[in-house]
């Protein structure tokens, strides 16, 4: 089983967003049943709540569910855990590399470091601007799907 977790601030915007984006595109390639998604905040601001009203309309509009999902905060067992540890901004991949003390693991990546964009994520939380953030975890998912297929060979 390949794990995934996406990483931003507070894990009720942008990582959520990027989490059910990626178990969508997961279902639809039939790869459930070898890659598991979650998404975590580098904060404790948003421990127990669900993802941004935000990101659930703009979610809904593409039919891609958030049911269940609750924000929760990194944890050092998640280096353990999980495959690929995504960031949704180059402050979150410092955030977790200090607070999973890997300063440079390979493991840890800039979420849009996988496409042309090589940028950040920008946070709807202040930009209000669901719309852009959807568009570019549209296509961070999907190179990363590929990442993940390349890597793994999932398709064997």
């Amino acid at each position: 089983m390949i794990n995934v977790l996406f990483v931003c601030l507070g894990n009720i915007c942008r990582s959520p967003m990027a989490e059910a984006v990626f178990k969508h595109l997961v279902e639809k390639e039939n790869l459930s049943g070898k890659i598991q998604v979650d998404s975590a905040a580098t904060s404790s601001w948003h421990i127990g709540d669900s993802p941004h009203k935000g990101t659930i309309t703009k979610l809904k509009e593409y039919n891609i569910s958030t049911e269940g999902m609750v924000g929760r905060q990194l944890d050092k067992t998640d280096f353990e855990k999980f495959d690929y540890i995504i960031g949704m901004d180059a402050s979150n991949v410092t955030n977790i590399r200090e607070m999973l003390g890997q300063p440079d693991h390979p493991k840890i990546i800039r979420f849009l470091d996988l496409t042309d964009h090589k940028k950040d994520v920008p946070d709807p939380y202040y930009t209000g601007d669901f719309q852009e953030t959807y568009d570019l975890v549209i296509e961070g998912c999907q190179a990363l799907l590929d990442k993940v297929n390349i890597d793994q060979d999932l398709h064997r």
